[in-house]
């Protein structure tokens, strides 16, 4: 069953249009890429796909229900996004930016609990880090708030998580933990991820799926094989590269040609 769809997807931001006649179905407990050049509407495709934009036309459903009719909680407990940047008005603490995450959890007759803390604390575990929890978040490097908010997103329990070029700050050691650690969500909860970025090898080592998005339309979309060809690469990046394979896996691996 598709927890993600998106059928003729147009949006365009004044009279510039972003995105045109855009499909897409994701199947449940996928890992999903989404590469392109700049301007090509992957970040676009990420709002539309948690609500926070609507299409101009088209459907964009989630568990078969357009996300326009949601309620906006119940949209957020379904799908998390971290975005590409973030503003900090507030100097807190980095455990309470997590426990925003909670959010969606509460009500006006229900504060936080045990039950939140005790959440919020595993996705620090799990993002590693519990160490600087109490340390101010605009106190913190780039990579560790951008750790922070994906432990942000992961306690909001989520179905769903979206992730815009989320790796970007992080050092190698913790970006393998974290790309580990999307993998062991993906099969023991069955976290549907969807990640944008620009590293084509990474999509291509970590994803199920990757979608190529070229001039706001779907270019291609499949398994890693089938995405990352050198036809594929030159026509939308406009560079030449040599695509072998992984000695370890199989997997295609680029190489750019200079």
């Amino acid at each position: 069953m598709s927890i993600i769809c998106a059928e003729k997807l147009c949006f365009s931001y004044a009279a510039n249009p972003i995105m045109e006649d855009v499909f897409l179905v994701i199947a449940e407990a996928q890992i999903v890429a989404i590469i392109g050049p700049n301007g090509s509407g992957k970040t676009t495709l990420l709002k539309i796909i948690n609500g926070t934009l609507f299409p101009n036309s088209g459907h964009m459903l989630i568990n078969g229900k357009e996300t326009r009719l949601w309620p906006r909680k119940d949209l957020a407990k379904t799908v998390a996004i971290v975005p590409q940047e973030t503003a900090h008005v507030f100097s807190f603490y980095a455990e309470e930016i997590v426990l925003m995450g909670r959010f969606p959890h509460l009500s006006n007759y229900r504060f936080e609990d045990k039950k939140d803390y005790r959440v919020v604390h595993e996705a620090m575990e799990k993002t590693d880090t519990l160490a600087f929890a109490h340390r101010r978040f605009d106190e913190l490097s780039a990579g560790e708030r951008q750790r922070i908010l994906i432990a942000r997103a992961l306690a909001s329990e989520p179905k769903i998580l979206l992730l815009d070029e989320s790796t970007v700050f992080l050092d190698l050691k913790h970006q393998i933990q974290f790309l580990s650690l999307l993998r062991q969500l993906n099969e023991t909860q069955k976290l549907t991820v969807m990640f944008v970025t620009h590293d084509i090898n990474l999509a291509a080592q970590h994803a199920d799926q990757i979608i190529l998005l070229y001039c706001g339309k779907n270019y291609a979309i499949g398994k890693p094989a089938e995405v990352i060809t050198a036809a594929n690469i030159k026509e939308v990046y406009d560079v030449d590269v040599l695509v072998d394979h992984n000695p370890l896996n199989g997997l295609p691996r680029m190489t750019l040609l200079t």
